[in-house]
């Protein structure tokens, strides 16, 4: 390894790290609506799902917490009734080391929820096989694409409260 000037040996690319520490459910609900009020025309489920992220810094280390919520709401097609509701808070608690500052926001917003989709998938299937209906896949989420909306959202509302109210 070649010397420094000053007689140092060069320092070497600090690579970055994650490990997962934890993860459980926050809070869970499902509610079957067709138990409370029956449906009695054909029923052609469709899935509307919405999903936020946010992510919080816990102590002084590199410790992190990254909560997905996602919203899942199934009507009928043909009514435009209620079938089921699911919400689902699920967490990972990650250790992050290496990463540069102006990175550490989107590597907390794409890459910790890309690795909890797998199980937040799982409980969302079982949820709804457990509630009676056939077990609810989710489609793979692009988080790059979400992480990208709501930057573009923050920057619309950040200039509605900078403009003046006429």
């Amino acid at each position: 390894m070649a010397k420094k000037e000053n007689g140092s040996a060069p320092q070497e690319p600090q690579v970055p790290q994650m490990k997962v520490l934890g993860q459980y459910i926050r809070d869970l609900s499902f509610e079957n609506i067709v138990t409370r009020k029956p449906v009695n025309a054909e029923v052609r489920p469709d899935f509307q799902a919405q999903v936020t992220i946010d992510s919080r810094k816990i102590g002084d280390d590199d410790r992190f917490e990254v909560a997905s919520k996602y919203s899942i709401t199934s009507k009928n097609k043909n009514s435009d009734d209620v079938l089921f509701l699911l919400e689902l808070e699920y967490v990972g608690l990650f250790q992050i080391k290496n990463i540069a500052a102006e990175q550490l926001h989107p590597f907390l917003m794409i890459e910790c929820p890309r690795m909890m989709f797998p199980f937040v998938r799982r409980i969302v299937s079982d949820m709804t096989r457990d509630g009676g209906f056939p077990p609810l896949n989710l489609d793979i989420i692009d988080f790059v694409t979400l992480y990208r909306e709501r930057l573009k959202q923050q920057q619309r509302e950040s200039k509605a409260a900078d403009t003046p109210a006429s």
